[in-house]
Parts: C-alpha cells; sequence; structure tokens
C-alpha cells in the first residue's frame, strides 16, 4: 500500500525522473564500440546500435551531425563515440545522443577515401579500357588550379620551355577547403563546353591529407569521368594518392610531370623533322638513280622511235607499190572480158526497144483518134437506152400514173397489206408529187380499198 514516505509515480513520472538523472550524470562522454542495426530514414537522422561482447546500447546521430560524417556508417565498424546520455521517454529506452563519430585506429577520411574508391570502381570509373591516350601535339591546353598556388607556376614554366608555342586556358579555383570540390568540377565542365581544348590538367601542389580532400570528392572524380577531353591529374607529390588519380586517363606524379606528359620538347620536334626531311631527300635521291639507271637500260634495249617510224614509213611504201601492180595485174588479166560484156551490153540495149515502142504507140494512137469518135457515139445510144428502160421501171413513173406507196410513220415499212395495219395506226401515202399523213379509222378485209 502507498503511504505519504512512498508516493505512487507514473511511468511517465520515473522515465522523466531517469532521463534528468541520466542527462545530468552523463553530459559528455566517449563510448567505443562495434557498429550494426544502422538505419536512416527520410528524416536524415541516423539510428545504430552500439556494442561489445556483452552488452549493446541504441544511439542516434542527428541530421546536423551526420551532414559532418565523412564516411559511412556499416555494420561491423569499431568507431568512438563522443556523446551525452538521454532516455526515449514513449519507449522508455535510454539511448546515447551522438555528437561526434571517429573510426577506431584509422582516419575518418581513410575510411571514406576507401569506401568511395570501392563504390566507384564497381562502377567501372577505374577500368583501364576506359583510359584514352594524350594527344601528341595538342594546339590548346586546359588548366584546372589555383592562380596562387606554386603548381600553375610550374607547369607554365615547363610548357614555355619545352614549347613555347602553345596556347593555354587557365580555370582558377580553389584547390582545398569547403566549396573547392564543387567549384574543381565546375572547371571541368566548362573546359569541355568550350570545346577547344585538347587536354586538360587538374593540378594542385603538395599538402597535407585534409588539404588534398578535395581531389577524392565524388563530384570532382564523376566531371572527370565524364569529361570528353583526356584528363591529367597532377594532385600533390609522387607519394600522394587521391581518387582523381585513379579515374583520370594519365596521372602525373608532380604539376611539372603533367606538363612534360601533355608537351613534346619543340626543339626535338624540329630536329626529328629535320632529321625526316633529310632521310625523305636521301630515299627520293635513291630511288631517281635507281629510275634513271632502269631507262637507261630500258633505252638501250629498245630501238630509237625515230628509227621505229623510219622502219614502218618503209614498210608503207612497199605496201602501196605492191598494191598497185596487183590492181595493173588485175586489170589487164579483166580488160578483154569487159571489153566484150561493153559490146554485148550495147547490142541489148534498152534503147532500141524503146525507138521500136514509140513506133507503136505513135500507130496505136492514129487508130484510136479514128475509132474514139464512133465508139462514143454507140456507147452513148446505149447508155439512153438503159435510161429509158430505167425510167420505165421506176417507183416514180408508177406514182405518176396515179398510184401511191403507203407507209408505217413509227418504223417507215411499206404497207403490203390491210394485215399491217389496224385502226389509228398513223401511216404515211407518198404520192407523185409530195405524201399525205393519215390515219386508218376502219379495216376492211374484203373491200379492195381503205376508208381514211
Amino acid at each position: 500500500m502507498a503511504n505519504s514516505t512512498n508516493p505512487v509515480l507514473t511511468v511517465t513520472q520515473l522515465t522523466s525522473l531517469v532521463r534528468t538523472s541520466l542527462e545530468s550524470e552523463f553530459l559528455d562522454f566517449w563510448l567505443e564500440g562495434e557498429v550494426s542495426n544502422v538505419r536512416m530514414p527520410a528524416s536524415g537522422h541516423m539510428y545504430f546500435t552500439l556494442k561489445d561482447a556483452n552488452s549493446q546500447i541504441r544511439a542516434v546521430a542527428f541530421r546536423s551531425i551526420v551532414r559532418q560524417i565523412r564516411f559511412s556508417l556499416e555494420d561491423g565498424l569499431q568507431i568512438v563515440v563522443r556523446g551525452r546520455m538521454t532516455v526515449y521517454e514513449p519507449r522508455g529506452d535510454f539511448q546515447v545522443v551522438v555528437e561526434s563519430i571517429e573510426p577506431k585506429g584509422v582516419g575518418a577520411l581513410q575510411i571514406a577515401f576507401e569506401q568511395l574508391k570501392t563504390r566507384l570502381a564497381q562502377e567501372g570509373l577505374f577500368d583501364q579500357t576506359r583510359k584514352r591516350g594524350l594527344p601528341f601535339l595538342p594546339q590548346k591546353i586546359g588548366i584546372v588550379t589555383s592562380l596562387s598556388g606554386a603548381a600553375i607556376r610550374d607547369i607554365l614554366t615547363v610548357l614555355h620551355r619545352r614549347c613555347p608555342i602553345m596556347s593555354v586556358v587557365i580555370y582558377p579555383v580553389p584547390v582545398q577547403g569547403e566549396g573547392a570540390a564543387v567549384r574543381i568540377a565546375q572547371g571541368i565542365r566548362q573546359c569541355n563546353q568550350m570545346g577547344e581544348v585538347e587536354v586538360l590538367i587538374v593540378s594542385r601542389g603538395g599538402g597535407s591529407w585534409e588539404d588534398l580532400w578535395c581531389f577524392n570528392e565524388e563530384v570532382v572524380v564523376r566531371a572527370i569521368a565524364d569529361s570528353d577531353i583526356p584528363v591529367v591529374s597532377a594532385v600533390g607529390h609522387e607519394i600522394d594518392v587521391t581518387l582523381a588519380d585513379f579515374v583520370a586517363d594519365y596521372r602525373a606524379a608532380t604539376p611539372s610531370s603533367a606538363a612534360e606528359a601533355v608537351t613534346p620538347v619543340l626543339r626535338d620536334i624540329k630536329e626529328s623533322i629535320a632529321m625526316n626531311v633529310g632521310r625523305v631527300i636521301q630515299g627520293m635521291e635513291h630511288q631517281l638513280q635507281i629510275f634513271r639507271h632502269r631507262f637507261q637500260t630500258a633505252q638501250s634495249a629498245c630501238p630509237h622511235p625515230a628509227h621505229i617510224i623510219q622502219h614502218h614509213a618503209q614498210c608503207i611504201d612497199d605496201l602501196d607499190h605492191r598494191l598497185t601492180q596487183a590492181i595493173s595485174r588485175v586489170y589487164s588479166v579483166w580488160r578483154p572480158r569487159i571489153d566484150s560484156l561493153r559490146v554485148s551490153l550495147n547490142a541489148h540495149s534498152p534503147r532500141r526497144s524503146i525507138r521500136q515502142g514509140s513506133l507503136v504507140i505513135h500507130q496505136l494512137l492514129v487508130r484510136l483518134q479514128k475509132v474514139l469518135p464512133s465508139l462514143v457515139t454507140l456507147k452513148r445510144r446505149e447508155l439512153q437506152r438503159v435510161i429509158t428502160l430505167l425510167q420505165d421501171l421506176s417507183p416514180l413513173a408508177t406514182l405518176a400514173r396515179g398510184y401511191s406507196m403507203v407507209e408505217l410513220v413509227a418504223s417507215g415499212d411499206i404497207v403490203r397489206s390491210i394485215g399491217d395495219v389496224e385502226v389509228g395506226t398513223r401511216i404515211r401515202a407518198r404520192l407523185f408529187d409530195g405524201h399525205l399523213s393519215c390515219k386508218v379509222e376502219k379495216v376492211q378485209k374484203d373491200a379492195s380499198h381503205l376508208d381514211l
């Protein structure tokens, strides 16, 4: 039973008292443990469990702290956290509110480096098949670096010494500190958008691991991977390694080495050109001597063109003479026969037949002129007789004697019998000097005429 010395507490009151006691007693402490059950909801806060061989405790890192963590929390990772104790009253769980997180034994940047390197390698960004060769003699070189560092001076000095005719475009960016990675990525993209630069150097001088960290940022690594221009990474000294070195097409140990990698020595190029020109000239002279010797050999083996022409001209004259003699022999053989054929042809000439035919035609014309009048008179009489006979037999002569010819109006057929018409039929009666249009009113078979 409760009494005045032992008041009854509610659960909320008890958890509140415990929370107050814990928060006042464990306000700031360091805790070591193994990470498990990592969970990050849409709110951006991170919830996980810290445990050792015998116990475990819940922990929470709010969004503002999560943003400051360089690496990713993974199950099994040993970490050291700084925080304070509290109680989550809705469930009565006591938990650690984390204020900072550091990996145990290895620095946070090193873990972040290894985690990002593994993830990007799995995507294939570091594959050798993606690497492109550097142009032999680029017309324009782009440099993404700081204007105040020693790297730009070293690069420009080497470029001017090796190839003073080279054109350079500088994209000034900060190379360390907050926001440097974003500016470096923007410089790489700007260089690609120009479309004039043939090779790009991304560089800075030496420094601490933290100073070089912007070249390990994912935004810089992906900007180099997406570049259409071959990229040379020259970050820090020879012992310094960044993720930019892995993804770049060429990794230079120092900024000076990068300048040497992208430019040949102009003096060496000139000497090489002069040497090659000399070799070409010597080769051409040697080939010319070979061709001259071949020509002379061929010339000695072949006759002169004028001699060949003279020979063929003589052959033509000889063939012309032989042709003329052959024609003369043929003519002498065929001339008597040709004369005989000419005499026979004259004897059978059509002129004689034409003269005889002309005499016959004249005689026939005379006879025709004598016979033609009497023949015409005879034919005229026969024609008159036929005309008279036709007039006697003509239907018009019959009509002139008082007869008529009846036709059906509808069809034009001649009416030969009363059976061809009926009452009401329209008929036409053709007379000698015209015709009558009539209508049948009565048909009388036994009569010899029709009443119209």
